[in-house]
């Protein structure tokens, strides 16, 4: 609070009023300037750096502070000489340091609120009784600054008390814009909404969605990276891996920490700073330590802008930094007023000999103050030897008490129409009138852009997009490359970055996943997942999902999509067709050669002798046995399905339909001829193809049957093979017959041979002179056997990717040599004696049915008796009369 000295041994004349300005003064850095004038506005600037602890101020500020200073004192200088703007009205000021600290800001700002403080005097007195005279200080109308969001807010809180209207020329706090808070509050910088909006943009438009965000402890750092952070989990699309405070008073070592946080997330390469120029510059540092030297990819507020201070001597660490920047202009005129700036022309700066010292690194001679002989003596004339660079806020500076001018202006012309100076009514100026003439101007600015506020005080947002580039330019420094007026204009093609390169480096939580993978999502973080294959048979359906391709569908090689599987059929070329289409040739070729000589040489003995109504049968079922084979293999259709099911059991069953016929015969035959002399019925040829052709009958019921239940038509499989690599899945185009049916279609057969080999068994004691029983038992027994060998073969591939190719071949092989077994067993012996040994096909003497059973049971007798002997047994020898 202020505080009052009355010192009454002084003449009353002589008492004076000490506030904190006053109070300040007496240590060793002056704290005030005074420019007189009718209205008199206020000034907060950072003329000095925040001092180490237990000192509020530190090193001169040449840009932040003395630039922007200056900037308001050319403003007074243009207003107060401009005849149409406030005429007859000279505007003043009061200007205070703020130090770059809230809390001495706020000491400080207590200067504008004097005037307007009741002050009870009632009990001073002077020495000879009368009351004291104290000189009233002169009343602030409006402020000007502050520049941080921290002290601006600090004091906005003060200066609403007392209804202070207050213009920001660099303060962009979001918190700034509400107006139930701070209503006496406007600025002519967009605030850090707009500003945070604008990152976002820059962050998405390089492709970026994994960032930390680093900001200052204060208003203005932590309220932009909240805006920040609020406005990209509304868009969506941006995750935060670290969101890190730096301490209004960082302990020795903190940066380093902050360095190692910030690498905890190391794919986070980009960071959102919100931060001090003191803070930006000590991060900086940090990283260079770390020797992390083009790793961070900053992103920088518009405390950073286009300025040199926060990257001296760490500019390889702030290569592609990209910045942000209210939109601005140099103003040429403060650049000829600054430049002709000395240490004569410019005593009312009760600060610029200090800024003058620091600028040329010289030492200016004042009472009091020891000569520091490191240092060399100021001449006064080092000005021809200045860097001198305008500072990024001057033109707001400026349009801030350009603003306050046009307000004063409107309102004197409302309130003291025609009157040449301030009027009664203006006397004193009333702030809450004076907040809505503010809220209203609508002029053009230093830079030629509007200047004009919202109903929160808030500027338009514009910005300038800018990039602090080394490599391949001429001159390093920062080159604008984009602009943001409510949406972004970013020029990535002239972009570069550590090392030249113009590709924008990453800064995701995962890389894209390739082609044929989904994303995993890591719960919890958005912007961060694991890539998984989608194997076998699944494509991409979408980014998050594996979907399984139709049943008759393969993934395409990237798995984006599916694509239809290819058929094949039993090629006539494949080598499991080969081997059975030759055999089959051959049985087809021997069949017909037996066939034929059958046919020619008809009425010879032999021929008679095998049974030649039957011997036809047999020979045509055994032809029909190998003319399976091209059905087997031909390409599927109706009709060659319907052949198939049709002459697949059918061979066989005529073949063991005629040879089973034939072996009951004989055994009935010697049967009967055990009993009695007669013989049994149906034994002629008649009988024997009508028995044959009654057993071949009971096939073609069934097949008609199924043809009937179930119309023979093609399927394509793409279950057999369907191996895990679906690169070399196929669909097989094959008929409708499984594994169950084909058996089913083979069973009849199966059994006419099973029962046929029980009668060859019974009639093997038959004489081989009398018949065929032995040749036909030999047979049956071969054909067991490869029937056998055929089951497990046949159902130990169904697992196979080759089924169908090995069943077909073995059903196929299978049934060429059991015709083979039959055909060579049964006619090749017959086929040899008639071409080759035709003296013995000749007409034997005919014998009784009781001759050849008589002969058959005196044959049979004495291969017991043979046997008998072989064991040792004596037997008497049998009676003739047997």
């Amino acid at each position: 609070m202020s505080i009052y000295l009355i010192f009454r041994w002084f003449p009353c004349e002589t008492l004076l009023w000490l506030g904190p300005a006053s109070q300040a003064q007496q240590g060793t850095q002056p704290q005030s300037i005074k420019i007189e004038g009718d209205i008199t506005l206020g000034g907060l600037f950072p003329v000095h750096a925040r001092g180490p602890a237990g000192i509020p101020c530190g090193e001169i500020k040449r840009e932040k502070g003395i630039h922007r200073l200056e900037a308001l004192l050319y403003a007074l200088d243009q207003i107060n000489n401009d005849p149409d703007l406030l005429p007859n009205i000279t505007l003043g000021a009061r200007i205070l340091d703020t130090c770059s600290r809230d809390t001495y800001a706020l000491e400080q700002s207590l200067t504008f609120v004097q005037a307007l403080i009741q002050k009870d005097n009632s009990d001073v007195r002077c020495s000879n009784g009368e009351p004291p005279i104290i000189p009233k200080p002169e009343r602030v109308v409006g402020v000007i600054g502050a520049s941080g969001s921290s002290v601006s807010i600090m004091v906005a809180n003060v200066l609403r008390l007392f209804a202070i209207p207050q213009i920001s020329y660099a303060s962009t706090a979001p918190e700034l814009s509400d107006n139930s808070r701070y209503e006496f509050f406007s600025r002519v910088v967009p605030p850090d909404s707009y500003q945070a909006q604008a990152m976002l943009d820059i962050v998405k438009a390089m492709g970026w969605n994994y960032v930390s965000t680093l900001a200052s402890e204060g208003n203005y750092g932590e309220s932009g990276v909240d805006a920040f952070i609020q406005i990209s989990r509304e868009a969506g699309g941006l995750c935060i891996a670290q969101s890190i405070k730096i301490p209004r008073e960082p302990r020795p070592g903190e940066f380093d920490k902050i360095v190692k946080r910030l690498m905890e997330t190391s794919n986070a390469r980009g960071v959102i700073i919100f931060a001090n120029e003191d803070d930006i510059k000590r991060v900086l540092q940090a990283a260079k330590r770390a020797n992390l030297t083009g790793h961070f990819l900053f992103v920088g507020s518009d405390s950073w802008g286009a300025k040199s201070s926060p990257i001296e001597d760490q500019e390889e660490v702030a290569e592609g930094a990209v910045t942000i920047l209210p939109k601005r202009a140099s103003i040429d005129g403060f650049d000829e007023y600054f430049t002709s700036r000395s240490l004569e022309n410019n005593r009312r700066n009760i600060w610029f000999a200090e800024f003058w010292e620091d600028d040329f690194k010289c030492k200016l001679t004042r009472p009091g103050i020891k000569y520091d002989p490191d240092r060399r003596k100021c001449t006064g004339k080092e000005a021809k030897d200045s860097q001198y660079e305008q500072e990024g806020k001057v033109q707001f500076v400026i349009d801030a008490v350009y603003a306050m001018a046009h307000a004063l202006h409107s309102m004197h012309m409302d309130l003291c129409p025609g009157s040449m100076g301030v009027c009664e009514k203006m006397d004193p100026v009333e702030g809450r009138m004076l907040l809505q003439y503010i809220r209203s101007v609508n002029f053009n600015g230093s830079a030629g852009t509007a200047v004009m506020f919202n109903e929160n005080g808030d500027a338009p947002g514009r910005y300038d997009i800018f990039q602090y580039q080394m490599s391949n330019v001429s001159n390093p420094g920062y080159r604008v490359i984009g602009q943001w007026t409510n949406h972004l204009r970013l020029n990535l093609e002239d972009m570069q970055w550590s090392g030249g390169e113009q590709k924008v480096p990453d800064s995701v939580c995962s890389f894209p996943c390739e082609s044929g993978e989904r994303k995993k999502m890591v719960k919890g973080v958005p912007c961060c997942w694991h890539c998984e294959l989608c194997d076998g048979y699944q494509f991409v359906l979408d980014e998050f999902t594996c979907d399984m391709c139709p049943f008759d569908m393969r993934p395409l090689k990237n798995r984006t999509g599916c694509r239809p599987t290819p058929i094949i059929k039993l090629e006539w070329s494949s080598p499991w067709a080969i081997i059975p289409v030759f055999l089959a040739i051959l049985g087809i070729l021997a069949t017909t050669g037996v066939i034929s000589t059958f046919v020619r040489f008809n009425d010879t003995p032999i021929v008679r002798a095998s049974g030649r109504e039957l011997s036809y049968v047999l020979l045509t079922g055994i032809f029909l046995i190998y003319l399976i084979t091209f059905l087997m293999i031909a390409e599927p259709s109706v009709v060659v399905c319907a052949f198939r099911r049709l002459l697949l059991g059918l061979g066989m069953c005529i073949s063991y339909s005629a040879m089973l016929t034939k072996t009951n015969r004989i055994y009935r035959i010697f049967e009967q001829g055990k009993k009695s002399v007669t013989p049994p019925k149906f034994i002629s040829p008649t009988s024997q193809l009508l028995i044959t052709f009654i057993l071949i009958s009971v096939q073609l019921l069934g097949v008609f049957v199924w043809f009937g239940v179930e119309p023979p038509h093609t399927t394509i499989d793409y279950e057999e093979q369907k191996p895990p690599n679906p690169e070399f899945a196929r669909g097989i185009l094959k008929c409708d017959m499984s594994d169950l049916s084909l058996i089913l279609c083979l069973s009849y057969s199966i059994l006419l041979m099973i029962t046929c080999t029980v009668y060859a068994i019974k009639s093997r004691g038959v004489p081989e002179t009398f018949n065929e029983a032995k040749p036909i038992g030999f047979t049956m027994y071969t054909t067991c056997i490869i029937w056998l060998a055929f089951v497990p073969i046949f159902f130990g591939t169904a697992q196979s990717t080759e089924k169908m190719f090995i069943q077909t071949t073995t059903l196929t092989v299978s049934m060429s040599l059991s015709a083979t077994v039959s055909l060579g067993m049964l006619y090749i012996p017959k086929v040899y004696v008639i071409i080759f040994h035709p003296e013995q096909n000749v007409q034997k003497r005919k014998r009784s049915f009781k001759a050849v059973v008589q002969a058959a049971t005196v044959s049979t007798r004495l291969s017991q008796k043979s046997s008998d002997k072989q064991n040792g047994e004596s037997k008497g020898e049998p009676s003739r009369s047997q």
